[in-house]
């Protein structure tokens, strides 16, 4: 019962198997290779964007910062909610590599709004040359608190920045899910919606470890290959990971893989009314929730084998019936067995 992270889960077998090919005899290093170019194309055309610039690394963070370092000048700042993996779980990669800072922007269940956007913006503006200007705005689909901006949300929130004159980036460490969710096409999330840049995620979603970085205005191309060189993430051995980019965009793989996992996670949720006392702590909309249930149900749960992350206290310390939060996450693999036991087992 493995519910901390879909970074715990397998990686998919047709992933395996393209990494495995990618390993018969020799190929060109540094991203000069076939299977390198054949990626590239495959990712501009799930995107619908034969123009943009596509690069490979290797970690969510590190996408983003890349991303966003081509987006900022090192005298602004990046607006992201409160709650956003670029602020409390990146180490500040992306002041690191763009030398600006974040700007929280503060919203209700891990989105802010445009509204908000907008009176961020001008308080950071009003400073003048004494602060930072304003950069780049950055927004998560899915976000870190589970829930989904939908089209029309992100839509207004590009517009906001466009009228500041402002790009915007979309973290998408869960893209797929996010589009699964939607029902959209990976254009239609992105740039038909005023997005300039993504993080295409695969590490969390059945591959072994790679992500796409995604600048949807070409003139970004140079500067992006240029940073992601001085930063250490260009591969010598660049094939494996884009091996598993061409495999994950093959058959809408990268798709059928995020449906899996919020199936389990619609499972799970539509399982929690046999739970006395289950609560959702956001509404839940891809493959991972935010869940409160009793201090006694997470003891049978551990005890049990189950993993996943507690929040605001521990198994010990307190009450059997007081409420306590947890992260429960579903990947590809998770079956509805595995649902079902952790129902079972909180359920009593």
């Amino acid at each position: 019962m493995m519910f901390a992270s879909d970074n715990t889960g397998p990686v998919h077998p047709a992933i395996m198997a393209a990494v495995m090919g990618a390993n018969d005899g020799y190929a060109m290093p540094y991203g000069n290779d076939a299977t390198t170019a054949a990626a590239r194309e495959a990712v501009r055309d799930l995107f619908e964007a034969p123009g943009a610039a596509v690069e490979f690394v290797a970690t969510g963070s590190v996408a983003n910062a890349l991303a966003l370092a081509c987006l900022a000048k090192p005298w602004d700042g990046v607006f992201c909610h409160r709650t956003a993996h670029v602020e409390e779980d990146e180490c500040g990669a992306p002041d690191f590599y763009s030398g600006a800072k974040t700007i929280l922007v503060d919203g209700d269940d891990g989105r802010f709004t445009p509204e908000g956007l907008e009176a961020a913006i001008l308080q950071v503006k009003a400073r003048g040359v004494h602060g930072a200007q304003p950069g780049p705005v950055t927004i998560t689909n899915i976000t870190e608190r589970g829930t989904v901006y939908s089209l029309d949300q992100i839509r207004a929130i590009t517009a906001v920045a466009r009228k500041h004159g402002l790009a915007t980036h979309l973290d998408g460490a869960r893209f797929a899910n996010a589009c699964a969710t939607l029902g959209c096409s990976p254009a239609e999330m992105t740039w038909k919606a005023g997005i300039d840049a993504v993080s295409f995620g695969g590490t969390k979603n059945g591959c072994m470890g790679v992500e796409a970085v995604v600048m949807f205005d070409p003139a970004h191309g140079r500067e992006l290959e240029l940073r992601r060189k001085r930063g250490g993430h260009l591969f010598s051995k660049h094939r494996y990971l884009s091996s598993q980019m061409l495999a994950y965009c093959t058959d809408d793989l990268w798709l059928e893989m995020a449906r899996a996992a919020n199936a389990r996670m619609a499972q799970l949720v539509q399982g929690l009314a046999r739970v006395p006392g289950a609560h959702l702590c956001h509404p839940v909309a891809g493959n991972l929730g935010f869940i409160e249930v009793s201090r006694a149900a997470h003891a049978r749960a551990f005890a049990a084998g189950a993993q996943y992350y507690l929040f605001g206290g521990t198994l010990e310390d307190g009450a059997p019936d007081t409420p306590l939060r947890c992260r429960i996450v579903c990947d590809w693999s998770k079956t509805g067995a595995d649902v079902e036991r952790l129902l079972e087992v909180w359920a009593g």
